[in-house]
């Protein structure tokens, strides 16, 4: 008796093949932020914590939209901000202080935006025009630079030879780094040397606006305000100062001419906004911060010019 023979398609004997099927997820038992138990159906929103339940991967659309939805919307809290910043001084502080401060930027994220947007276009843009002072005879490897007085001392070139007088060994050894190369190494330096003290002012910022706003603390002592109130009208103030930069550097050449008129017009009219009181004491206490500023302004910007040049 012969064995039958099993048709082609037939199977060899085993459990059936399983088919697998994507199966979609179903709704979460529980958050996934903060692991709360969820009902079910579950609501749109943990109660416990406000997370969405349903979190899925987010599209590119919605990347932009997390992005640029409270920034560049129409109604989104940056026009909002720069409207009030720009068309009435003072009042963005005045809203601050009264404590409606939902609608708006909060003031040092508005000056770090405004500062650090203005900073960079003015670090790709930074050129270094060489200055009558530097004479450069390439062709002799030979560079004068009219002497620089730094206090009591003095240092520069000659005819190509380097000359340090009463000023410490260390900083002697820097500038002769820097100064006692020949004429073509000096040129190629002075472009880098621009770049360096754009990026530097951010950090020389971080003294200038403490600055103004303990003295603002200091000759305002009748407001009975604090410290950190005075540092949120400095930080209102230099945000629409960096605008107006940005219009003096990037904007048509009668820019800076009439940035020269509306600065101090803005920055009285915001203190009057602000801090009240009569006009002849509002001028008399801004003299005094613009003296004081421009002082510490220029020790401020020596210092950055040498460190972004010696460092």
């Amino acid at each position: 008796m012969h064995d039958a023979i099993a048709p082609p398609d037939a199977r060899p004997p085993g459990p059936a093949p399983v088919a697998v099927a994507a199966a979609e997820p179903g709704p979460p038992a529980a958050c996934l932020n903060c692991g709360a138990a969820l009902p079910s159906p579950p609501p749109r929103y943990c109660p416990d914590c406000g997370q969405e339940t349903n979190v899925r991967p987010p599209t590119m659309g919605e990347f932009v939209q997390q992005f640029g939805g409270a920034y560049f919307a129409t109604e989104g809290a940056l026009w909002r901000t720069l409207k009030l910043l720009l068309l009435r001084p003072g009042e963005l502080t005045r809203q601050y202080l009264a404590g409606r401060r939902r609608h708006f930027l909060l003031p040092l994220r508005l000056y770090l935006t405004i500062s650090l947007v203005v900073l960079l276009a003015l670090r790709i843009a930074a050129g270094w025009n060489i200055d009558e002072a530097v004479q450069l005879d390439i062709g002799e490897r030979k560079a004068t630079v009219n002497a620089l007085t730094l206090g009591g001392g003095r240092v520069g070139l000659k005819d190509g030879v380097f000359y340090c007088e009463g000023l410490p060994a260390w900083l002697c050894r820097r500038f002769q780094r820097r100064l006692d190369v020949d004429a073509k190494a000096l040129l190629a330096q002075l472009p880098q040397l621009g770049e360096r003290v754009v990026a530097n002012l951010g950090a020389a910022m971080f003294v200038m606006l403490p600055a103004f706003a303990l003295w603002l603390k200091l000759l305002y002592l009748n407001r009975r305000l604090r410290y950190t109130e005075h540092l949120v009208f400095a930080l209102h103030v230099h945000a629409f100062w960096f605008l107006a930069l940005a219009c003096t550097v990037f904007g048509p050449a009668w820019a800076g001419t009439l940035a020269t008129f509306v600065v101090p017009v803005y920055t009285l009219m915001a203190m009057r906004r602000v801090y009240g009181g009569r006009w002849w004491p509002l001028l008399l206490r801004a003299v005094v911060i613009s003296a004081l500023y421009g002082l510490l302004l220029l020790v401020v910007s020596a210092a950055v010019v040498l460190w972004s040049w010696l460092a």
